[in-house]
């Protein structure tokens, strides 16, 4: 059973985390506070926010994982993508897209991609279509995970649905009761959480494992193990090639930023523009150096697996931190408690994502859909009921589809690669190049996300140079349709390319 200190570190935090959903709840008044949070966020919860929505369980289950089987190939290359897509995204795209959306006076993605071309429901409806889409298997892949971590942590005790439902409970709580203060504020708390449960496992880790130098002749001793153009063979012991065009798909993983609506919310969210420089600092020393931390946990985790410290091969090598957490929390109360800690990192990471996603759904129905589209008249508070109605009626569909275990987690990588492909492409090309037309838009985004599918089942299965991640070409095929087809038709408003001129003008400017 799970150490009773263990389970009361992680339940003051799922605790803290209601709290800070139930004060934010009084200062949110209407709808626009509730999905962007009246643009008041700092510098440091826009920038932690950011990247903590972002990473999810993937930094301390998936990466630690793929580099514990493999080396450093994959994880290194999908790492330094995912860095340099952090990097541009915040340096081109934040500052932008802070002064467009609060030009036009939009809250959410949907509504931006309407208001930048004057008001066209088509869009909003498409826009808030590919989110909810995406975002709802997306969030029950995170309810998914929590349901997992304690079901493996307690033997088996606490069963998976229970451990999954709870999740889910506490998640919901304090979106729904707080919005976007709420969720972004929480994240900032949980990347301190991940924060210290990287360093931890770390210093731990290398203790168990006899040393730095145990760790680094391990590495060296497996075949290209530490090598960039070819991985580790775990079930041979062998190895692989791993070639120009396989870097070139598994960097493609940074396009997907431009794209991600709980990413660029935070950008919209800002208060001040003209701290997005402060906040891009902090953003891309964090993300670089958690990313690294990650890949060297894998390492140090192939050290202990192979001295058999910990009782996991390479198939389950993403429950190293799990398993080096268990072995931490038995050398008496302190250090079961900071066991808890640990754990209640994994746990933050995913939390992080849910919420946002979860939240970004809603508003797409409840505000984009219903008020947008619909044109539905209502009042601020009645429409505030709504939003945190249909947030749990997400929830419950996520909860539904993460019923199953395992059953999820294949999504996730298809879900950063249709909105990076539907909405990356449109994205730029609406904050950068005046010329594209509502009509390249619609088209663009729409091509963006069915070539996402397209290549997946379709293209990707012939094999050999089509078995490539579906986000490059589908990002690159977005965008040759939106620059094509803003080309053959143009924009009726000149009022839209005049609100371009004066956002450029007043981006330079801040």
């Amino acid at each position: 059973l799970m150490n009773p200190w263990i389970l009361a570190v992680m339940g003051v935090y799922l605790v803290m985390m209601i709290i800070i959903g139930a004060v934010f709840s009084k200062r949110v008044k209407t709808t626009r506070e509730y999905f962007l949070g009246g643009r008041r966020l700092g510098p440091l919860v826009t920038a932690m926010s950011a990247e903590a929505s972002d990473m999810s369980s993937w930094l301390l289950m998936g990466l630690p994982g793929v580099a514990l089987a493999h080396g450093l190939a994959e994880a290194s290359w999908t790492a330094i993508g995912l860095a340099i897509g952090t990097y541009v995204n915040w340096i081109i795209v934040a500052k932008r897209i802070r002064v467009y959306s609060h030009r036009i006076d939009a809250v959410t993605i949907p509504e931006f991609f309407s208001k930048r071309f004057g008001g066209s429901r088509t869009l909003s409806l498409i826009a808030a279509a590919v989110i909810i889409v995406f975002f709802i298997p997306y969030t029950a892949s995170g309810f998914n995970a929590c349901g997992t971590l304690f079901n493996a942590l307690s033997g088996g005790e606490i069963p998976y649905l229970t451990a999954m439902i709870v999740s889910a409970l506490v998640i919901v709580a304090y979106t729904a009761l707080g919005g976007f203060l709420a969720a972004s504020t929480t994240d900032l708390v949980q990347s301190i959480v991940m924060t210290i449960a990287l360093i931890a496992v770390i210093f731990f880790g290398i203790s168990f494992a006899g040393g730095w130098s145990n760790v680094a002749e391990n590495a060296k001793n497996l075949p290209s193990f530490l090598e960039l153009t070819s991985t580790y063979d775990p079930s041979t012991g062998g190895t692989l090639p791993y070639g120009a065009l396989t870097i070139a798909s598994t960097l493609a993983w940074g396009f997907g930023y431009f794209g991600m609506p709980h990413i660029l919310l935070r950008f919209m969210g800002i208060k001040d523009a003209s701290k997005l420089k402060t906040s891009r600092r902090i953003a891309t020393i964090w993300v670089v150096i958690a990313m690294g931390v990650a890949i060297l946990i894998g390492i140090i985790g192939t050290s202990l697996m192979n001295q058999n410290v910990v009782s996991i091969d390479a198939d389950n090598g993403q429950r190293i931190i799990v398993e080096i957490a268990k072995k931490i929390s038995g050398s008496g109360i302190p250090f079961a408690m900071l066991a808890g800690l640990i754990l209640a990192g994994i746990l933050a990471s995913t939390m992080s994502t849910s919420d946002s996603q979860l939240l970004a759904a809603a508003s797409s129905f409840s505000h984009d859909f219903l008020r947008d589209v619909l044109k539905l008249k209502i009042s601020e508070r009645t429409s505030l009921i709504v939003s945190r109605l249909t947030i749990l009626a997400i929830a419950v569909v996520a909860v539904i589809w993460a019923w199953e275990e395992d059953s999820v987690f294949s999504i996730v990588s298809f879900a950063w690669g249709g909105f990076g492909s539907a909405f990356g492409p449109v994205m730029l090309c609406c904050l950068f190049w005046k010329r594209t037309t509502q009509a390249g838009a619609i088209a663009g985004m729409l091509a963006g996300g069915a070539m996402t599918f397209i290549w997946k089942y379709g293209i990707a299965t012939l094999g050999g140079v089509f078995a490539i991640y579906e986000l490059l070409p589908a990002f690159v095929f977005g965008l040759i349709v939106t620059i094509v087809v803003s080309l053959c038709t143009s924009n009726k408003d000149p009022e839209i390319e005049t609100t371009f001129d004066a956002v450029k003008k007043e981006t330079k400017a801040a």
